[in-house]
């Protein structure tokens, strides 16, 4: 396949999305109606878990063990901005590997762009990374920490995760299909992946000669550049090789993803 063929794909990708908007938002409604339908709390438990989460482990740190600022920063604040890229990155993933063999009636039954129940799970995790980005500034404010020109960042970073996500759902969504071991593969990459990343600790914790291998991971890159827009103050053009290796990776990702989905998309129904 050419540069031009694939550019047009692409093209016609994101002209796709524009052109059914409203078909997306419905799915979206749909997907926060039924994930935790018939509870009793239900939407709330998409907000609680994770707030939840945040509030043990800023008992745990800052109550508990009283652990030191980092680079002058609470470390609740330090450890929650690399938290959350993290909270959205695996969320999306998760939901996004069972998109289609949830629905397999969809897939078999109506003619139903597939690539749509991605995109819905994807922007239903992105609404929730938004709502806990406003979180994350009033937990800020509460120390006293406001937002300035840095966090203007925010947008550039997300959408670059954005675009990681997405490409690494097409993947996933499509080869769980075919091999049902692929999930169970994820989940414990996910876990590799979580501590691979500097969240919990910091990269100067690591020796000069293996910090290279650690920024290989992408998300390397996301989490620090959330903590340069709140903590260190630093600006996305200060690391040009971080940048253009992130978006090599992501870039191919993106692309290998959604040619890899489409070329197993015709098989979808004959294996569900």
């Amino acid at each position: 396949m050419t540069i031009h063929n694939i550019l047009k794909k692409i093209q016609y990708f994101f002209h796709d999305l524009r052109e059914h908007q409203s078909l997306i938002v419905s799915l979206v409604k749909r997907d926060f109606k039924t994930r935790y339908a018939g509870s009793l709390l239900g939407l709330l438990w998409l907000f609680i878990q994770p707030l939840v989460t945040i509030i043990i482990f800023w008992f745990v740190f800052e109550i508990g063990f009283k652990l030191k600022p980092v680079e002058n920063f609470p470390f609740i604040l330090w450890l929650v901005c690399g938290l959350l890229p993290w909270f959205f990155f695996s969320e999306a993933i998760m939901i996004c590997s069972t998109a289609i063999t949830e629905n397999p009636y969809i897939v078999k039954k109506f003619v139903f762009r597939i690539s749509f129940l991605l995109i819905s799970r994807i922007f239903t995790a992105l609404l929730l990374h938004i709502f806990f980005i406003i979180v994350l500034f009033l937990m800020f404010a509460f120390y006293g920490y406001y937002p300035d020109l840095y966090c203007l960042q925010l947008p550039y970073y997300l959408g670059a995760m954005l675009l990681l996500v997405t490409g690494l759902s097409f993947f996933s969504s499509a080869a769980v299909i075919f091999f049902k071991d692929i999930g169970q593969f994820i989940q414990v990459s996910l876990q590799f992946l979580f501590w691979a990343t500097p969240i919990f600790w910091s990269l100067n914790l690591i020796p000069v000669q293996y910090q290279t291998l650690i920024k290989l991971n992408p998300l390397f890159y996301i989490v620090t550049g959330y903590r340069e827009c709140l903590i260190t103050k630093g600006c996305l053009w200060q690391h040009p090789e971080l940048s253009l290796y992130y978006w090599s990776i992501t870039l191919a990702t993106f692309i290998g993803g959604i040619l890899f989905f489409k070329r197993l998309r015709p098989h979808f129904g004959d294996v569900l």
